[in-house]
């Protein structure tokens, strides 16, 4: 592994050669300290730009992130808005991802006094769609981070959000998923586990429980991590979020390149199918995720809508574009 595999020229093979992926999102992510942020807002608008003169249309889409509590960061919004131009937002509310154990400017959701005067700038500006990194906190989370700072990374501050703010999507990043849990019940509805939940069980629960439309979950690293070491589970996350929050609330994502080329994870996302017994029990849909595909419920699809591609368009179109492989 060496920083070839993240430069561009890997990245379009890897993405658009090496998998069935024809529009893409460009990503990134903030740290306490700026010099190490992966690429900033400027560069990761420079990078979909890039591909998108490849490609001569439209095939990477791209964030901007924004970084509650850190000095400067409303007039970095401010600025985003104004000459960015994003297509969506990205924020880790646990604050710095790599460094939890030391992480300054954790944030939440329904604080009114900090993110209120965000989501109105985001509402004036038309650019709505907010992805929140959630999940994915480290086995021994309760004891390596300190101050209960870990509890940042759960969706209890997603309900009034969105409730207050409707006009903005919630796009919950992982789908929450707390990794390394091995009992398939930990996603399923009604566990009694007395530890933190898997959180993408608690994620699904949010619609029924609060009566809000605008919660939506991105399936990125929880699919991968859990398809390949307990599949079981993965059903049943799958299951829980399908349920809980709708076919149409549900956004295909990769987190490749980390993982290499997304390739994989679409072959088994189209074999994936939940258990009968699951069924059964749960209310889950009868027949698997893959089969829903071939009925037009494809997750993978949702994400088009949602950023307002016009698919019959791009049909036509990227076959014919300077990406296109035969």
């Amino acid at each position: 592994m060496g920083l070839d595999r993240y430069k561009f020229e890997n990245y379009v093979k890897e993405i658009f050669f090496d998998s069935d992926t024809k529009i893409a999102l460009l990503s990134g992510a903030p740290f306490d300290d700026p010099t190490k942020w992966f690429l900033s807002n400027d560069q990761i608008k420079q990078g979909a730009a890039d591909v998108n003169a490849v490609a001569g249309g439209k095939r990477l889409l791209f964030h901007s992130l924004f970084t509650p509590l850190q000095p400067g960061w409303m007039e970095e919004v401010d600025r985003v808005i104004e000459v960015v131009k994003p297509t969506s937002w990205k924020g880790y509310t646990i604050g710095d991802p790599l460094s939890p154990q030391t992480t300054k400017y954790p944030f939440r959701l329904d604080d009114e006094k900090v993110m209120y005067p965000f989501y109105e700038k985001v509402v004036r500006s038309g650019i709505t769609n907010i992805c929140i990194h959630k999940g994915l906190l480290p086995k021994d989370y309760e004891t390596s981070i300190p101050g209960g700072a870990w509890k940042y990374a759960t969706v209890d501050d997603v309900p009034k959000a969105a409730k207050d703010w409707p006009q903005i999507n919630f796009v919950i990043y992982h789908s929450a998923l707390q990794p390394f849990q091995e009992n398939t019940n930990d996603a399923l509805p009604n566990s009694k586990r007395a530890a933190i939940s898997s959180g993408s069980r608690d994620l699904a629960a949010i619609p029924a429980k609060h009566g809000v439309s605008n919660v939506f979950a991105d399936i990125g690293t929880s699919f991968a991590v859990s398809a390949t070491s307990n599949p079981r589970f993965c059903a049943a996350m799958m299951g829980s979020l399908i349920k809980g929050l709708g076919h149409d609330h549900i956004f295909w994502g990769t987190d490749s390149v980390w993982y290499g080329s997304p390739q994989w994870q679409i072959e088994a996302f189209r074999r994936l199918e939940i258990p009968e017994d699951m069924q059964k029990k749960h209310g889950f849909c009868s027949v698997g995720c893959g089969r829903r595909a071939r009925k037009g419920r494809d997750p993978r699809y949702n994400g088009a809508r949602h950023y307002h591609l016009d698919l019959h368009a791009a049909a036509n179109e990227l076959p014919m574009d300077g990406i296109f492989e035969d």
